[in-house]
C-alpha cells in the first residue's frame, strides 16, 4: 500500500491506520457487540472477555504489520485449530462478520483511513469469517 504524495512510500495497514490503538479500539467495539450476541457470547467463557480482547488485538496488530507480540506469547496463530472446538456454522460466521464490519465501519467514519487499508481489512475479515466455519 502506498501513501499519497510525490514520493510514494510503502506502508503497512498497521501504519496506515495509525498503529496499535486502531486495532485495540476495533476489538473493543467488536466485543461490545459480541457481549450481547446470544449466538456468539456462549463461545467466550470469560465473564469480562478480557483475554479474548487482548488475543484478538495482538493478532490483528501483528497480522497487519505491527510488533509480533501475539506469536511471541502464543506461537503460530493456528486460527482454524484454535477455533475448531467451537461450532461455527453460517449463522455464527455471519454474526461474527456483522459485528466486525459494524466495528470497522464506525472507526472508518471517525478516522481518516486510507481506502486501500479499509478495503484490505474488509476483504480479510470476510475471508477469515468463512475460513473459521467448520459446520454447514
Amino acid at each position: 500500500m502506498t501513501e499519497p504524495g510525490e514520493d510514494q512510500v510503502q506502508i503497512t495497514v498497521h501504519q496506515a491506520v495509525g498503529g496499535d490503538g486502531f486495532f485495540v479500539e476495533l476489538v473493543e467495539r467488536f466485543y461490545a457487540g459480541v457481549a450481547d450476541d446470544p449466538l456468539l457470547r456462549p463461545m467466550y467463557p470469560e465473564e469480562e472477555l478480557t483475554g479474548a480482547k487482548r488475543r484478538l488485538a495482538l493478532f490483528l496488530i501483528q497480522f497487519w504489520g505491527g510488533e509480533p507480540v501475539y506469536s511471541e506469547e502464543r506461537g503460530h496463530p493456528r486460527l482454524r485449530m484454535r477455533h475448531f472446538p467451537f461450532r461455527i456454522g453460517p449463522a455464527e460466521r455471519d454474526a461474527w462478520f456483522r459485528h466486525m464490519m459494524a466495528s470497522l465501519n464506525s472507526l472508518v467514519e471517525e478516522r481518516d483511513i486510507l481506502p486501500e487499508a479499509e478495503t484490505a481489512m474488509r476483504d480479510y475479515f470476510q475471508m477469515a469469517a468463512e475460513a473459521m466455519r467448520n459446520q454447514d
